[in-house]
Protein backbone atom coordinates (compact mmCIF):
# COMPACT_ATOMS: atom_id res chain seq x y z
CA UNK A 1 0.00 0.00 0.00
CA UNK A 2 1.72 3.28 -1.03
CA UNK A 3 2.19 6.33 1.66
CA UNK A 4 -0.04 9.39 0.76
CA UNK A 5 0.67 12.80 0.78
CA UNK A 6 -0.76 16.09 0.65
CA UNK A 7 0.50 18.36 -2.43
CA UNK A 8 -0.74 22.17 -2.94
CA UNK A 9 -0.75 22.07 -6.42
CA UNK A 10 -1.60 19.26 -8.94
CA UNK A 11 -2.79 20.52 -12.47
CA UNK A 12 0.32 21.89 -13.82
CA UNK A 13 0.60 24.58 -17.20
CA UNK A 14 3.42 24.28 -19.18
CA UNK A 15 5.27 26.40 -20.18
CA UNK A 16 5.51 25.15 -23.52
CA UNK A 17 2.82 22.58 -25.92
CA UNK A 18 4.88 19.00 -26.62
CA UNK A 19 4.83 18.79 -30.32
CA UNK A 20 3.88 15.11 -29.61
CA UNK A 21 2.12 14.77 -26.78
CA UNK A 22 0.43 18.24 -27.03
CA UNK A 23 0.48 19.30 -23.55
CA UNK A 24 -1.14 21.99 -22.24
CA UNK A 25 -1.69 20.94 -18.46
CA UNK A 26 0.25 17.92 -16.68
CA UNK A 27 -1.98 15.45 -14.18
CA UNK A 28 0.05 13.44 -11.94
CA UNK A 29 -2.07 11.79 -9.13
CA UNK A 30 0.88 9.82 -7.93
CA UNK A 31 4.41 10.56 -7.40
CA UNK A 32 7.01 7.75 -8.32
CA UNK A 33 5.86 4.87 -10.69
CA UNK A 34 5.60 0.69 -9.51
CA UNK A 35 6.61 0.19 -13.48
CA UNK A 36 10.42 0.47 -12.76
CA UNK A 37 11.54 1.00 -16.17
CA UNK A 38 15.02 1.06 -15.87
CA UNK A 39 15.22 4.09 -18.53
CA UNK A 40 12.96 6.64 -16.65
CA UNK A 41 14.42 9.87 -16.77
CA UNK A 42 12.53 10.39 -13.33
CA UNK A 43 15.31 8.43 -11.88
CA UNK A 44 17.59 9.71 -9.52
CA UNK A 45 18.34 10.16 -5.50
CA UNK A 46 14.56 11.05 -4.85
CA UNK A 47 12.76 7.83 -5.31
CA UNK A 48 16.40 5.11 -5.42
CA UNK A 49 16.77 2.24 -7.29
CA UNK A 50 13.54 0.79 -6.86
CA UNK A 51 10.90 3.48 -7.73
CA UNK A 52 8.48 0.92 -6.57
CA UNK A 53 9.52 2.06 -2.83
CA UNK A 54 8.63 5.08 -2.58
CA UNK A 55 5.30 4.95 -4.65
CA UNK A 56 2.75 7.54 -3.18
CA UNK A 57 -0.49 8.67 -3.66
CA UNK A 58 -1.58 12.20 -3.43
CA UNK A 59 -4.71 12.52 -0.95
CA UNK A 60 -5.72 15.46 -1.87
CA UNK A 61 -5.54 15.32 -5.77
CA UNK A 62 -9.27 15.25 -6.53
CA UNK A 63 -10.01 17.89 -4.64
CA UNK A 64 -7.27 20.55 -5.77
CA UNK A 65 -7.66 19.22 -9.67
CA UNK A 66 -11.63 19.82 -9.01
CA UNK A 67 -10.61 23.57 -7.84
CA UNK A 68 -8.08 24.17 -10.38
CA UNK A 69 -9.53 22.81 -13.27
CA UNK A 70 -12.95 25.55 -12.47
CA UNK A 71 -10.92 28.27 -12.21
CA UNK A 72 -9.10 27.57 -15.60
CA UNK A 73 -12.80 26.77 -16.82
CA UNK A 74 -14.24 30.10 -15.96
CA UNK A 75 -11.23 31.92 -17.73
CA UNK A 76 -11.88 29.86 -20.96
CA UNK A 77 -8.41 28.24 -20.26
CA UNK A 78 -9.07 25.19 -21.72
CA UNK A 79 -5.91 23.05 -22.96
CA UNK A 80 -4.83 18.97 -23.27
CA UNK A 81 -4.17 17.81 -19.96
CA UNK A 82 -1.79 15.27 -19.97
CA UNK A 83 -1.91 11.87 -17.54
CA UNK A 84 0.78 11.74 -17.04
CA UNK A 85 4.08 13.02 -16.96
CA UNK A 86 6.33 11.93 -14.33
CA UNK A 87 4.48 8.01 -13.50
CA UNK A 88 2.12 5.77 -15.40
CA UNK A 89 -1.70 6.79 -14.42
CA UNK A 90 -2.97 3.20 -14.88
CA UNK A 91 -0.14 1.79 -11.63
CA UNK A 92 -1.66 -1.72 -9.60
CA UNK A 93 -2.36 1.06 -7.52
CA UNK A 94 -4.80 2.76 -9.02
CA UNK A 95 -7.62 -0.59 -9.05
CA UNK A 96 -7.94 0.48 -5.05
CA UNK A 97 -7.66 4.22 -5.13
CA UNK A 98 -9.56 5.04 -8.07
CA UNK A 99 -7.67 8.73 -8.61
CA UNK A 100 -7.55 8.11 -12.28
CA UNK A 101 -10.86 7.39 -12.71
CA UNK A 102 -12.69 10.11 -10.81
CA UNK A 103 -10.01 12.99 -12.22
CA UNK A 104 -11.72 11.79 -15.87
CA UNK A 105 -14.59 12.68 -13.90
CA UNK A 106 -13.65 15.75 -13.19
CA UNK A 107 -11.75 16.58 -16.18
CA UNK A 108 -15.57 15.40 -18.44
CA UNK A 109 -17.31 17.54 -16.18
CA UNK A 110 -15.59 20.81 -17.38
CA UNK A 111 -14.88 19.34 -20.30
CA UNK A 112 -11.09 19.25 -20.71
CA UNK A 113 -9.43 17.31 -23.26
CA UNK A 114 -6.99 14.74 -21.99
CA UNK A 115 -4.10 12.90 -23.88
CA UNK A 116 -3.42 9.44 -21.68
CA UNK A 117 -0.16 8.18 -21.83
CA UNK A 118 0.30 4.38 -20.56
CA UNK A 119 2.05 1.17 -20.05
CA UNK A 120 -0.93 -0.60 -18.70
CA UNK A 121 -4.13 -1.99 -20.43
CA UNK A 122 -6.03 -1.61 -17.21
CA UNK A 123 -6.70 1.67 -18.98
CA UNK A 124 -9.84 -0.38 -20.55
CA UNK A 125 -11.77 0.25 -17.67
CA UNK A 126 -11.87 3.61 -18.28
CA UNK A 127 -13.13 3.82 -21.65
CA UNK A 128 -16.47 4.60 -21.31
CA UNK A 129 -15.66 8.47 -19.73
CA UNK A 130 -12.36 8.55 -22.55
CA UNK A 131 -15.11 8.11 -25.17
CA UNK A 132 -17.47 10.87 -23.28
CA UNK A 133 -14.50 13.35 -23.14
CA UNK A 134 -13.66 12.74 -26.32
CA UNK A 135 -17.14 14.04 -27.56
CA UNK A 136 -17.71 17.01 -26.11
CA UNK A 137 -14.27 18.49 -24.59
CA UNK A 138 -13.42 22.06 -25.77
CA UNK A 139 -10.49 21.87 -27.97
CA UNK A 140 -7.77 25.03 -27.59
CA UNK A 141 -8.46 27.43 -30.06
CA UNK A 142 -4.65 27.15 -32.16
CA UNK A 143 -5.67 23.58 -32.70
CA UNK A 144 -9.09 23.81 -33.06
CA UNK A 145 -8.43 23.17 -37.13
CA UNK A 146 -6.13 20.16 -36.58
CA UNK A 147 -7.51 18.09 -34.15
CA UNK A 148 -11.15 16.96 -33.62
CA UNK A 149 -10.89 14.55 -30.92
CA UNK A 150 -11.43 15.38 -27.20
CA UNK A 151 -9.07 12.45 -25.86
CA UNK A 152 -6.16 10.64 -27.07
CA UNK A 153 -4.99 7.90 -25.87
CA UNK A 154 -0.93 6.53 -26.30
CA UNK A 155 0.91 3.50 -25.24
CA UNK A 156 3.83 3.24 -24.21
CA UNK A 157 6.30 0.88 -25.97
CA UNK A 158 10.25 -0.46 -26.24
CA UNK A 159 9.51 -3.54 -26.91
CA UNK A 160 7.39 -6.01 -28.47
CA UNK A 161 8.99 -8.64 -26.94
CA UNK A 162 8.15 -9.94 -23.41
CA UNK A 163 11.19 -11.12 -21.84
CA UNK A 164 12.85 -7.64 -23.21
CA UNK A 165 10.22 -5.99 -21.65
CA UNK A 166 11.00 -7.82 -18.19
CA UNK A 167 15.12 -7.21 -18.15
CA UNK A 168 14.54 -2.98 -18.74
CA UNK A 169 10.83 -3.02 -17.28
CA UNK A 170 10.87 -5.36 -14.50
CA UNK A 171 7.33 -4.13 -13.11
CA UNK A 172 4.90 -3.15 -16.08
CA UNK A 173 2.35 -5.49 -17.99
CA UNK A 174 3.59 -7.12 -20.54
CA UNK A 175 3.81 -5.37 -23.85
CA UNK A 176 1.54 -7.95 -25.41
CA UNK A 177 -1.09 -7.28 -23.33
CA UNK A 178 -0.51 -3.98 -24.31
CA UNK A 179 -0.62 -4.21 -28.03
CA UNK A 180 -4.03 -6.01 -26.88
CA UNK A 181 -5.61 -3.33 -25.37
CA UNK A 182 -4.43 -0.45 -28.15
CA UNK A 183 -6.63 -2.47 -30.58
CA UNK A 184 -9.37 -3.02 -28.62
CA UNK A 185 -9.29 0.84 -28.20
CA UNK A 186 -9.16 1.35 -31.66
CA UNK A 187 -11.76 -0.69 -31.96
CA UNK A 188 -14.12 1.62 -29.22
CA UNK A 189 -13.36 4.41 -31.56
CA UNK A 190 -10.75 6.25 -29.52
CA UNK A 191 -8.02 8.14 -31.11
CA UNK A 192 -5.15 6.22 -30.22
CA UNK A 193 -1.28 5.52 -31.00
CA UNK A 194 2.00 4.76 -29.88
CA UNK A 195 5.28 6.33 -28.17
CA UNK A 196 7.72 3.96 -29.42
CA UNK A 197 10.80 5.12 -26.31
CA UNK A 198 12.77 4.93 -25.80
CA UNK A 199 14.48 1.92 -28.08
CA UNK A 200 17.46 0.38 -26.98
CA UNK A 201 20.31 0.30 -29.56
CA UNK A 202 20.85 -2.83 -31.51
CA UNK A 203 18.05 -4.81 -28.60
CA UNK A 204 14.80 -3.59 -29.49
CA UNK A 205 15.60 -0.97 -32.53
CA UNK A 206 17.15 -3.36 -35.09
CA UNK A 207 16.05 -2.99 -39.16
CA UNK A 208 13.81 -5.57 -39.03
CA UNK A 209 12.13 -5.12 -35.59
CA UNK A 210 11.71 -1.48 -37.02
CA UNK A 211 9.62 -3.04 -39.59
CA UNK A 212 7.83 -5.36 -37.32
CA UNK A 213 6.85 -2.36 -35.08
CA UNK A 214 4.89 -0.33 -37.53
CA UNK A 215 3.32 -3.50 -39.67
CA UNK A 216 2.17 -4.46 -36.50
CA UNK A 217 0.80 -1.22 -34.64
CA UNK A 218 -0.70 -0.43 -38.17
CA UNK A 219 -2.55 -3.87 -38.30
CA UNK A 220 -3.53 -3.00 -34.61
CA UNK A 221 -5.25 0.48 -35.88
CA UNK A 222 -3.04 3.11 -34.70
CA UNK A 223 -3.66 6.56 -36.03
CA UNK A 224 -0.26 7.84 -34.94
CA UNK A 225 3.59 6.44 -33.58
CA UNK A 226 6.11 8.47 -31.81
CA UNK A 227 9.57 6.88 -31.98
CA UNK A 228 12.58 7.76 -29.94
CA UNK A 229 16.55 6.16 -29.23
CA UNK A 230 17.39 5.65 -25.89
CA UNK A 231 19.12 8.53 -23.68
CA UNK A 232 20.59 8.01 -20.37
CA UNK A 233 21.55 10.48 -17.26
CA UNK A 234 23.53 10.08 -14.53
CA UNK A 235 26.35 7.62 -12.89
CA UNK A 236 25.06 7.17 -9.17
CA UNK A 237 23.37 3.79 -8.74
CA UNK A 238 20.14 4.68 -8.81
CA UNK A 239 20.33 6.53 -12.06
CA UNK A 240 18.94 5.62 -15.43
CA UNK A 241 22.73 5.24 -17.16
CA UNK A 242 23.95 2.83 -14.35
CA UNK A 243 21.13 0.57 -14.40
CA UNK A 244 20.66 0.01 -17.70
CA UNK A 245 24.15 -0.41 -18.21
CA UNK A 246 23.80 -3.33 -15.76
CA UNK A 247 20.76 -4.84 -17.49
CA UNK A 248 23.00 -4.96 -20.92
CA UNK A 249 26.12 -6.14 -18.92
CA UNK A 250 24.05 -9.12 -17.57
CA UNK A 251 21.42 -10.00 -20.33
CA UNK A 252 23.74 -8.82 -23.91
CA UNK A 253 27.62 -8.57 -22.37
CA UNK A 254 28.07 -8.62 -25.96
CA UNK A 255 27.07 -4.82 -26.10
CA UNK A 256 28.38 -3.44 -23.40
CA UNK A 257 31.43 -2.40 -24.71
CA UNK A 258 29.61 -0.44 -27.62
CA UNK A 259 26.61 0.57 -24.44
CA UNK A 260 30.47 1.74 -22.31
CA UNK A 261 31.41 3.96 -25.40
CA UNK A 262 28.54 5.30 -26.32
CA UNK A 263 27.14 6.42 -22.78
CA UNK A 264 30.44 6.96 -21.14
CA UNK A 265 30.88 11.02 -21.63
CA UNK A 266 27.57 11.70 -23.37
CA UNK A 267 23.52 10.84 -22.60
CA UNK A 268 22.40 10.08 -26.03
CA UNK A 269 23.30 7.93 -28.68
CA UNK A 270 26.13 9.41 -31.63
CA UNK A 271 24.62 12.06 -34.06
CA UNK A 272 25.21 9.77 -37.17
CA UNK A 273 22.96 6.55 -35.28
CA UNK A 274 20.32 9.09 -34.49
CA UNK A 275 20.26 10.95 -38.01
CA UNK A 276 20.24 7.31 -39.36
CA UNK A 277 17.11 6.30 -36.83
CA UNK A 278 15.04 8.79 -37.93
CA UNK A 279 16.21 8.73 -41.47
CA UNK A 280 14.79 5.41 -41.14
CA UNK A 281 11.74 5.72 -39.38
CA UNK A 282 10.41 8.52 -41.67
CA UNK A 283 10.64 6.27 -44.45
CA UNK A 284 8.31 3.89 -42.32
CA UNK A 285 6.32 6.54 -41.41
CA UNK A 286 5.58 7.46 -44.91
CA UNK A 287 5.49 3.94 -46.13
CA UNK A 288 3.02 2.34 -43.19
CA UNK A 289 0.85 6.04 -43.04
CA UNK A 290 1.68 6.16 -39.17
CA UNK A 291 2.63 9.94 -38.68
CA UNK A 292 4.69 11.02 -36.02
CA UNK A 293 1.99 13.71 -34.73
CA UNK A 294 -1.35 12.78 -33.32
CA UNK A 295 -2.96 15.91 -35.25
CA UNK A 296 -2.03 14.49 -38.88
CA UNK A 297 -4.80 12.65 -39.45
CA UNK A 298 -7.24 14.17 -37.28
Amino acid sequence: MPASIEVKTVLRKTKHRDGWFLDDYTLNLYSSCSFNCLYCYIRGSKYGINLAEKLTRKSNALELLEKQLALRARKNQHGIVVLSSATDPYLPTDEKYLLTREALKLLLKFRFPVHVITKSPAVERDFDLLQEIDAIAVIPTDLATRLKRGTLLTFSFSTLHTETGKRFEPGAPDPQLRLAALKNAAAAGLHTGVSLMPLLPFISDTGDQLINYYQTFSKAGAAYLFPATLTLHGNLPEHSKTLVLAAVAQHYPQLLPKYQKWFQHADQMPLRYRDAFYQRVNELSRIYKLPMSALTHV
